[in-house]
């Protein structure tokens, strides 16, 4: 049977700062995301599935995703885990999502660690064919599988 690709997107907004950066995005700011994330399989070829004709269902992505990413991300701040103590404590005071990473939080590191998160979580039948991450409206970050063996 032939190999099938679907893609669904999903939009957030996040902010984040990026210590020790050379320029403005060491300080705290915030983007309005875009991740496309694309899966592999083939179509399920029973019948009797209610799934029958489906790579997976949108739905069942979607929960996937919004279960792994997006419930924990959106509208929060991303700081890495060495941020220091007193800066943490007092952000807390203000902010109830703090998300604390241990990785410097651009772009490139985000999508490595929502590829990770979503491979373990589908079923054996659909792989993570790539992902997307929109920045900002001009710039992205790609992440493939064949480039990740």
């Amino acid at each position: 049977m032939a190999k099938i690709r679907i893609t669904k997107a999903y939009k957030f907004d996040t902010a984040h700062s990026l210590p020790g950066h050379d320029g403005l995005c060491k300080n705290i700011h915030g983007h309005s995301y875009e991740l496309l994330v694309t899966l592999i399989g083939e179509p399920i070829n029973d019948p009797r599935s209610p799934k029958y004709g489906m790579v997976i269902d949108f739905k069942d992505l979607k929960q996937i995703i919004k279960g792994l990413i997006i419930d924990e991300i959106d509208h929060s701040i991303i700081l890495r885990n060495d941020a220091p103590p007193a800066l943490l404590k007092e952000m807390k005071k203000n902010f109830d999502r703090i998300l604390l990473v241990d990785y410097q939080p651009t772009s490139e590191n985000m999508i490595l660690d929502f590829a990770g998160k979503i491979q373990k979580a589908l079923p054996r039948n659909v792989k993570l064919h790539h992902l997307k991450l929109w920045e900002t409206v001009t710039s992205y970050t790609e992440w493939y599988a064949e480039d990740n063996p």
